[in-house]
């Protein structure tokens, strides 16, 4: 046994018998007590391929296997414990018994790609035009309805709007598609491994029976078929270790059911709670606003992280007259950093809620040539519909720009079909001018159908019109010239038909609001702006990005990242952007009920605890929308955070915690 263990550590790597709830704090090492936990089962005689160990991702399954290899021993037998995913543990049971529910034991497995040419197929088949329904959000609205166990059968009955009784139609044909081709989806691993347990209690023995011991990792992140799963493979050795953390609970949009870390003790009465609370991440500064948010929450283990690390610097609140001031202040304090002595870009976090943040920061950093790094999405320039936005600005700027002009001839669609496109095309190769030059010309276009010369005819007047009032009036703010495009070819409504769930559908639109805001914002520092000048500063600072590629590559630059995707890491510097009510908590929740409300919290806290040495906690007093700046209002958590707000809670006693025979503090490092 490693002496570096601490005590509640330890006790949870001897305990190797019966139910077992390690609930395990940030930065409190519970990597460390489930490899030490699994090499200790070995020691004490447990074949190793009788002990199961299921977490969520490929990469931290790698990562746990490699561990526990290097605990015990790398020359040892090729029996190694089984260290999997859900997903993958699934795909095994139902390659040895998906027979019984009329698949071929050599099913195969549709990636993104072959769900959508399916879901294309099944969308022609029922007559559905992608106007009305495109395959990609169909696949989307199924994952959605699989994920909560909604059955082809029983979707006609949950279903709300329109498109999703289209979509619940498209369903029962796309599943039986799907079967006839003899294939599953990433979803119906889950659901179909769940339906065998079911529906075959001697497939659920046997499958049991494969192993004596199973361990969850991030049991906090189960979802209902991932819950039912567990319950049926440990049900009879009932040798089960959870470890997990319901403060760090932040996936219910994909599912995931906080309540079932909470219940344990309920489903398995005679259960050892384990707690690991001693962080060895970050300072006591920094934990002392992460414990005093999260007891916010009512329904949760009580529990509290305490420093390793005592001291340090105190987090401060900035606040800025606008995001853009924001970004400046943010970044410039980042470059002031890293001209002191041992400190790398990759040493800086910074943190947002939604997608559409990133922009301003994006631009001051390739502003300021500092290394970054956007991790868990795409560029914000690489976005669809910013690249849409900026191809609508390019042809005002300049017609003949075809690669803009073929990206949205027919974006929104405007009658204007592929076919045409390529008659247009050829013409111009033919006449050696440019595609822009046919569309403009009416002589050019008059051996076109009537119904596709109308089209080009309508839309070649739309740019020179727009063209013509952006020439003849230099003082009309860019943004609003944008707006009035916007407007004038309805892409809000293409946006809202093509995207038929809210939060996508709102975060593509946020995505193109915030082109505008980026152009309000040029509109005033520069003197005299144009639309060239803001494309040229967007190419120049993407060309620099692109020669900066390799160090990005090798994670030396500055981390941004929504704090969903911040789970799991650590950084010395953090700065959490954008604390105001409507991003942090997000609009949405704050219509919705108290537990939307607790899982931003949770959010909040998860951000606040990943920093080690220094946290700075910014909001903009303003805020563009649509290109005008609106007051904003600082986050409800800053002032639970700073202790400035009422704790209903706070009087509880600490020594009453639900369930368990053990109530150890304490952890250690990862």
């Amino acid at each position: 046994m490693s002496p570096s263990l601490n005590a509640p550590q330890r006790d949870a790597v001897e305990t190797l018998k019966g139910p077992m709830l390690v609930l395990a704090g940030a930065g409190t090492g519970k990597t460390r007590v489930v490899t030490f936990r699994i090499a200790n089962l070995v020691r004490h005689g447990t074949k190793p391929s009788r002990i199961l160990a299921v977490t969520f991702t490929n990469k931290a399954a790698n990562e746990m296997q490699e561990r526990v290899r290097g605990v015990l021993g790398r020359n040892r037998s090729k029996d190694q414990p089984v260290v999997s995913t859900f997903h993958s543990h699934c795909v095994g049971v139902l390659r040895r018994h998906i027979k019984r529910l009329g698949y071929p034991s050599k099913f195969a497995i549709y990636d993104r790609g072959d769900q959508e040419s399916l879901a294309r197929a099944t969308l022609r088949e029922i007559k559905v035009s992608g106007e009305m329904l495109r395959p990609g959000d169909l696949i989307t609205q199924i994952g959605s309805w699989k994920t909560r166990r909604i059955s082809p059968q029983d979707a006609v009955y949950v279903a709300e709007t329109d498109k999703q009784h289209l979509a619940a139609t498209a369903y029962r044909r796309y599943q039986r598609a799907l079967k006839n081709a003899g294939a599953v989806d990433f979803d119906d691993l889950l659901l179909l491994t769940e339906d065998l347990f079911r529906k075959f209690p001697a497939v659920r023995t046997e499958e049991a029976n494969r192993f004596d011991h199973l361990l969850i990792d991030e049991y906090q992140d189960t979802n209902g078929s991932q819950y039912r799963i567990v319950q049926h493979l440990a049900t009879g050795h009932r040798n089960l270790c959870v470890v997990g953390d319901d403060d760090q609970s932040i996936y219910g949009f994909r599912g995931a059911e906080v309540k079932h870390i909470l219940r344990f003790t309920k489903d398995w009465p005679d259960a050892k709670v384990i707690r690991l609370e001693r962080n060895y991440r970050s300072t006591t500064e920094i934990l002392t606003l992460a414990n005093r948010l999260i007891a916010f929450n009512t329904n949760r283990h009580e529990k509290e992280l305490i420093p390793a690390r005592p001291g340090g610097e105190r987090p401060s609140i900035q606040q800025y007259a606008n995001e853009e001031i924001e970004a400046k202040s943010v970044v410039a304090d980042i470059g002031k950093w890293l001209t002191m002595p041992g400190l790398e870009p990759r040493d800086f976090a910074i943190l947002f809620r939604t997608n559409e943040q990133p922009r301003v920061f994006e631009t001051e950093l390739r502003r300021e040539n500092l290394p970054y790094i956007l991790i868990g999405g795409m560029s914000f320039f690489d976005r669809g519909e910013v690249r849409d936005a900026l191809a609508f600005l390019r042809i005002i700027d300049s017609p003949d720009d075809e690669v803009a002009l073929l990206r949205i001839i027919n974006k929104p669609p405007r009658g204007i079909s592929k076919k045409t496109v390529e008659w247009l095309n050829a013409k111009a190769v033919s006449g050696g001018v440019t595609v822009w030059e046919i569309m403009s010309n009416t002589n050019h276009t008059a051996s076109l159908p009537n119904k596709a010369q109308c089209a080009v005819r309508k839309f070649a007047a739309q740019i020179q019109t727009i063209g013509h009032r952006y020439q003849s009036d230099s003082k009309q703010p860019l943004n609003e010239l944008m707006t009035a495009w916007l407007q004038e070819v309805r892409y809000k409504e293409d946006v809202e038909r093509n995207y038929p769930e809210p939060n996508d559908r709102e975060a593509r639109w946020n995505s193109v609001e915030e082109v505008v805001n980026a152009l309000a914002a040029y509109n005033d520092r520069v003197k005299e702006p144009t639309i060239h000048g803001f494309l040229e500063e967007i190419a120049l600072a993407g060309r620099e990005l692109e020669r900066d590629k390799e160090k990005e590559l090798s994670r030396n630059a500055i981390a941004l990242m929504t704090l969903h995707s911040a789970k799991g890491l650590e950084f010395p510097h953090v700065y959490m952007v954008g604390m105001e009510e409507g991003l942090l908590p997000h609009h949405r929740s704050v219509k919705e009920d108290g537990d939307a409300i607790a899982e931003e919290r949770r959010l909040c806290y998860v951000g606040v605890t990943r920093a080690q040495d220094r946290l700075t906690f910014s909001l903009s007093l303003a805020r563009r929308k649509w290109g005008q700046l609106r007051e904003s209002n600082p986050s409800r958590f800053l002032f639970e955070l700073i202790g400035k707000a009422d704790n209903p809670h706070k009087m509880r006693p600490t020594s009453r915690r639900p369930g368990g025979k053990a109530a150890s503090r304490s952890g250690g490092r990862t």
